[in-house]
């Protein structure tokens, strides 16, 4: 019986985003193959997370083009872009968490491409006077991404409804959490 990888990737992100230290034995059940087979597959744990961290810049990636970063105001861009981020939010809490990846001489250089494209929607807003000029776009940047992650966590533990993901996210980001005052 043929092995689907992309199976194995998707059942192993399933179970990693919601027990970031499930055992290879744990990842083997999950994908409904031996531990043996998902070891032809991975040679360990480091691997598979090499393996999901591609899984993880690609779908990074596909929404970004999907997004469409460059099409009307930077915030609309940001909402789109939060909006086909969220399916793989689980992922990408699970991979931020895991420092090796951004570590040393070995990391991934789609990490650097996914950051630049985003950078560069948080300067074109910046620029169109949209968003604050205080913030710096890489700071903005990570901001984005920990607010992904963070909204992943909240909605898996059940403290969010995951119909409040997007709007959480967008709305603390571009408004902040200072309330205003209205005129």
């Amino acid at each position: 019986m043929a092995v689907d990888r992309d199976h194995v990737l998707r059942s192993a992100a399933a179970l990693l985003t919601r027990k970031s230290t499930a055992t290879m034995d744990e990842v083997a059940r999950a994908a409904g193959i031996s531990r043996a087979t998902l070891h032809r597959h991975f040679a360990g744990r480091d691997a598979l997370v090499r393996a999901l961290e591609a899984l993880g810049i690609a779908e990074c990636e596909a929404a970004l083009d999907a997004a469409r970063l460059d099409d009307g105001p930077a915030r609309d861009a940001v909402r789109r872009l939060v909006r086909e981020l969220e399916p793989v939010a689980g992922l990408l809490a699970f991979l931020y968490s895991e420092n090796q990846l951004y570590e040393g001489e070995e990391q991934n250089e789609g990490w650097a491409r996914i950051d630049a494209r985003i950078s560069a929607l948080f300067r074109r807003g910046q620029h169109d006077g949209e968003f604050r000029i205080d913030l710096t776009p890489a700071w903005l940047t990570e901001a984005l991404f920990g607010l992904l992650a963070s909204g992943a966590w909240v909605v898996l533990c059940g403290k969010v409804a995951p119909k409040d993901f997007h709007h959480m996210i967008v709305e603390l980001l571009l408004g902040g959490a200072l309330r205003r005052e209205e005129p």
